[in-house]
């Protein structure tokens, strides 16, 4: 990116900050007039399909490729108005959207809702029998001739077709949004730490990932998870309008097959859906890049409707504390990071692993988005961290992977306002550890692209987001 786009970017995401308590003049003035405006406020929900066609790349290009579809995926959101300019909230039934990939989508919501792409959040679900988008890693791997897609263009620019359509119809029928309530509920024997199993230095011996047969490691402690399914939702008069779920797990209870689903979050959000056409449920992925249901879930078939059952419980339980308050204020806020590769990451040793034709696809697939990583971070293209703030609720922002240790302290923060968190933003860094267990190794650190200063940032800024 030349220096005057990125001075162009960087003064747009500043621009987007509209904290009250952190700024004056002309920039307080405007703030104050929009939360004036948070009695005429609306909100618009939108959904979209972004179901693969037959064929196409899941998770990366390293599992089997679309052969059936159980359930669809979609895009869910909303566009809410009257806080400045529109603020736009999207969860994606796909694996991840990286870098420019996660760009475009933010660009083209943007577009559709009359707003900047600072304004927009777009998280994902993580599901894996789903798509996994990186742009510059699809023409990567494309140079190769011998490898599968990451992503097909024609399908990816399709969704984004379908995204602006489905949000300029969407604010034909905008409502007013008058009042908000947050609820919490424990969601039982769902999560679990994949990180439990340790020697007497604290290194990781095994990991529980998000399926587990090995008797041993499931019958160990759940570890550090955080058990509260969040709920927030938006109401015109005594109407609910939209209701966002927020919970920190994997959300895979077996994949693998070619079957595209929605899995256990996604069909526990389309059951309530079912029960309540009226109001938009949208699921948000918390901070799970080392939590699972491996404790709980053996990969069977069988395995999928309990858990399930057990999200649905969650999200319903949720929503019986749900206790409607007139909006005061409203206003967003962004932080841009961009943090350190590793240290180990050599773009010349990147292109001889992806160019290796004795490499498995995932060892050739998986470079590529290093490749990309690197580059995007020699182009100085931050990461957008970004915060909603209503009344005393705060809904953060993260990107990629962030284990659990990052949503808990975010509640830390802000011991006084309700925080519920969404990581899977940009997925541009892979995973983000804490610093602490970048030491101890394990699967999670040793495809981490960041350097453990990666750590510092983001609770940094996520404190000036919460503040």
């Amino acid at each position: 990116m030349p220096a005057s786009d990125r001075r162009q970017f960087l003064q747009s995401s500043l621009g987007a900050v509209t904290a009250l308590p952190l700024i004056s003049g002309m920039e307080a003035l405007l703030a104050a007039e929009s939360t004036e405006q948070s009695g005429k406020m609306t909100i618009a929900p939108f959904r979209f399909d972004v179901t693969p066609p037959m064929g196409h790349s899941l998770c990366g290009g390293w599992i089997k490729p679309v052969e059936a579809v159980d359930d669809s995926l979609e895009a869910i959101g909303f566009v809410l108005t009257g806080a400045g300019k529109p603020i736009v909230l999207c969860a994606v039934d796909w694996t991840g959207l990286l870098n420019d990939a996660h760009v475009q989508w933010r660009t083209a919501l943007a577009e559709a809702a009359g707003t900047t792409p600072e304004r927009v959040a777009v998280q994902c679900v993580h599901q894996h029998n789903a798509p996994f988008a990186c742009l510059d890693a699809e023409k990567l791997i494309l140079e190769q001739g011998d490898l599968p897609h990451i992503v097909e263009l024609d399908y990816f620019e399709d969704c984004l077709k379908r995204g602006r359509g489905a949000i300029k119809e969407a604010l034909k029928n905008a409502r007013p949004v008058t009042h908000v309530a947050h609820g919490q509920a424990k969601v039982d024997k769902v999560a679990s730490n994949r990180r439990v199993f340790r020697d007497e230095n604290g290194k990781v011996k095994a990991m529980r990932g998000s399926s587990c047969t090995n008797e041993a490691l499931r019958a160990l402690p759940e570890g550090l998870i955080d058990p509260w399914l969040k709920t927030v939702a938006f109401y015109d008069g005594d109407e609910k309008v939209a209701s966002c779920h927020y919970y920190a797990t994997h959300p895979m209870s077996y994949y693998g097959d070619g079957r595209v689903s929605s899995d256990f979050a996604g069909l526990a959000r389309k059951k309530r859906q079912a029960e309540q056409p009226d109001c938009t449920h949208i699921y948000f992925t918390g901070c799970a890049g080392n939590i699972a249901a491996g404790k709980y879930n053996d990969g069977s078939h069988e395995a999928r409707p309990i858990l399930t059952e057990r999200m649905y419980d969650g999200i319903v339980k949720s929503e019986e504390s749900l206790k409607p308050q007139p909006i005061q204020q409203a206003s967003w806020h962004t932080q841009d990071i961009l943090p350190t590769p590793r240290a180990s990451l050599s773009q010349e040793d990147l292109v001889a692993e992806i160019s290796n034709r004795d490499n498995a696809v995932v060892g050739r697939n998986r470079p590529s988005y290093m490749l990309t990583w690197l580059r995007r971070v020699e182009k100085q293209i931050p990461i957008v961290l970004s915060s909603l703030h209503v009344n005393d609720i705060a809904l953060l922002h993260l990107p990629a992977e962030c284990f659990i240790e990052y949503q808990l302290h975010a509640q830390s923060l802000a011991p006084n306002r309700f925080v519920a968190t969404a990581a899977y933003g940009d997925g541009g860094p892979w995973y983000i550890p804490t610093a602490a267990e970048y030491p101890n190794g394990g699967y999670e650190v040793g495809v981490a692209f960041c350097e453990p200063g990666v750590d510092e940032l983001l609770r940094g800024n996520s404190e000036k987001l919460l503040s």
